[in-house]
């Protein structure tokens, strides 16, 4: 598979197959990922019918996978995939404020499952993640929005640690 990251809107032609993103703490500086049985991602899934916009599917996405409530949002970008076999499809990228953690629930999408929650500097999200340089691009992008429109200290953020209960 080929990722292509573009700081740009999705063209109309492109098919938008799901809407992940960073969450950033306020308090801490550090982003969320989100922990399923050691198989590391960001926040997000699916647009359904009834979202209004991405920064919908990604608010609901957030809280029933991860249970967090989230504050304000930010459109990113859309990393274009490539895969063979497959017409190219994109993955939309956000940037939102954690606002509080809930108690960890089974998502009701899934088989049940808990995600843990990870908090980790954005600086470091692309390694954890293990994606590579289109990742390092997308989180360079959430640490911009994160200072720029949210002054959060993404520069001297807490050390990585789970948030499972709060």
């Amino acid at each position: 598979m080929t990722y292509l990251w573009h700081e740009a809107p999705v063209p109309p032609d492109l098919p938008v197959a799901k809407v992940h993103g960073y969450l950033v703490c306020p308090s801490s500086g550090r982003v969320l990922i989100q922990d399923v049985g050691g198989t590391m991602g960001l926040p997000g899934g699916t647009p359904e019918p009834e979202d209004e916009d991405f920064a919908e599917t990604f608010v609901r996405e957030a809280m029933e996978e991860n249970d967090v409530q989230v504050g304000p949002v930010v459109y990113l970008g859309y990393q274009e995939v490539r895969e063979p076999g497959r017409p190219p499809y994109a993955q939309v990228r956000m940037a939102g404020v954690i606002r509080a953690f809930d108690p960890p629930c089974p998502d009701p999408d899934s088989n049940g499952h808990i995600c843990r929650r990870l908090m980790v500097p954005l600086q470091d999200a692309a390694d954890v993640l293990g994606w590579g340089e289109p990742a390092a691009a997308q989180a360079q992008a959430a640490a911009r929005v994160a200072e720029s429109e949210w002054g959060l200290p993404v520069d001297s953020p807490a050390a990585a640690g789970y948030v499972d209960s709060d």
